[in-house]
């Protein structure tokens, strides 16, 4: 989601074993000779990080060729479109995030069916955002924002990666339930966002940590609640916004597709590599740097996670009326 010169680094170190053919642990007979995984981004973020230490791994394994291709644009949706077009035989792969089903809620047309056009493999990883808000604000806590929002005279605003981001759609699911409304100002990238809070021109944002850990850490912004259900184990000292606002409960993920009329026990089997790699100490070491962690979701599990998701985000954008940018 953000770049750094730190996660650029590792992506450069990653990027040498983009084509990787090791010798097998045990390898898996069902899978391909050859994988390869689209990341629907450009390199340098989070999602890009995840599948080159995945696909890195996956081909260590398994004695195979893996091979990272990105394809950004369209908000992720043309490197899904490539992914529901290809062959369901376990070649072709799509590692994205949250972000597709927000970006789905949204688009009034889109060239594939996003849930009949896949098939959920695997959650890579999954984990709380973070309210903050600027350092040039008053507010302390997830009260302080919502009772200055109240206010018929005082409109605040915040800022997020895009229209039909995560971070437009968490917030305004918070104007939602909290009864409130706030203006939604739309960046092209997370990091334009970040620039107008610590100028002032912008009051609150929900984000993920790995986007202002810099400026959290500098504390040129000021972090006021996590959008899980329950407080995270990475930032035990914030409250959840469901503290505040009953129901509240927002989080990133990141996950593995298949193309629809990939076979059963291929999903499965991927499913099994990915839960074992990213149960490894370097992967959780990697999904901390996000505040997340790996899950233990099954194939059906995930699929009923993602049509729970386009439910959710389908009613925030018709209840807040959410147009297309």
């Amino acid at each position: 989601m953000n770049m750094n010169p730190v996660r650029l680094l590792k992506t450069a170190l990653l990027s040498a074993c983009v084509l990787v053919c090791g010798a097998a642990f045990a390898a898996n007979p069902l899978l391909p000779k050859t994988i390869k995984i689209i990341v629907p981004f450009s390199a340098g973020g989070s999602n890009d990080l995840f599948a080159r230490a995945i696909g890195r791994s996956l081909a260590i394994r398994n004695g195979i060729v893996v091979i990272i291709d990105n394809r950004p644009g369209a908000g992720g949706a043309m490197g899904a479109e490539a992914v529901a077009r290809a062959d369901p035989d376990g070649a072709t792969l799509l590692l994205t995030s949250v972000s597709f089903s927000t970006n789905a809620s949204i688009q009034p047309k889109l060239p594939y069916d996003p849930l009949k056009s896949f098939e959920p493999v695997s959650v890579v990883a999954k984990g709380a955002m973070i309210l903050v808000v600027g350092n040039t604000t008053p507010y302390k806590s997830t009260a302080d924002l919502i009772a200055a929002a109240k206010k018929p005279d005082n409109m605040l605003s915040y800022g997020s990666a895009g229209v039909g981001s995560i971070g437009q759609m968490a917030t305004e699911l918070l104007n939602a339930q909290a009864g409130v409304n706030t203006l939604h100002i739309p960046y092209k990238g997370i990091n334009n966002a970040v620039t107008d809070m610590l100028g002032g021109n912008i009051q609150m944002m929900i984000t993920t940590p790995a986007s202002i850990s810099a400026q959290l850490k500098a504390r040129k912004v000021r972090a006021i609640a996590v959008t899980s259900q329950k407080r995270s184990k990475f930032y035990p000292e914030l409250p959840a916004l469901s503290e505040v606002v009953p129901g509240y409960a927002v989080e990133a993920w990141w996950g593995l597709l298949a193309p629809a009329k990939t076979p059963k026990a291929l999903i499965e089997a991927l499913n099994q590599e990915i839960r074992a790699i990213t149960d490894q100490p370097e992967m959780r070491a990697m999904f901390e740097q996000e505040g997340a962690e790996p899950t233990t979701m099954s194939p059906a599990e995930f699929s009923a996670y993602l049509k729970e998701e386009f439910v959710k985000w389908k009613e925030i954008v018709r209840v807040r009326n959410i147009l297309p940018g």
